[in-house]
């Protein structure tokens, strides 16, 4: 991504109603841990996906997906991606609520 000077990450998937739905992200806040602890969303925002009292998702991105976005007036890395339902460890993980320089949970 900084050979590239990639601005911002697209997080791409589509919904139960078959839109594509996207979160972006600032370049400088995505990681690798991106590719295992996924990114946690609120799928009740999406129409018919979730409720409110369930709506904690995980976007996992696939790596081979990346793309950059050739209509973007910023340099965008689009990486499509699976929808998980979150895990305690996976939420622990995702949210960065663990001990520095600890173990990572599995």
């Amino acid at each position: 991504m900084k050979d590239k000077e990639v601005k911002f990450v697209d997080l791409r998937f589509t919904d139960t109603r078959g839109k594509e739905q996207h979160v972006s992200l600032p370049a400088s806040i995505v990681d690798e841990d991106i590719f295992t602890d996924g990114k946690m969303f609120d799928g009740s925002s999406i129409a018919g996906w979730k409720g409110i009292n369930e709506s904690d998702m995980v976007l996992m991105p696939d790596p081979t997906t990346a793309v950059l976005d050739p209509f973007s007036d910023e340099t965008s890395l689009i990486l499509s991606c699976d929808i998980l339902e979150p895990t305690p460890c996976r939420a622990m993980s995702a949210t960065r609520a663990r001990s520095p320089g600890g173990p990572r949970p599995t």
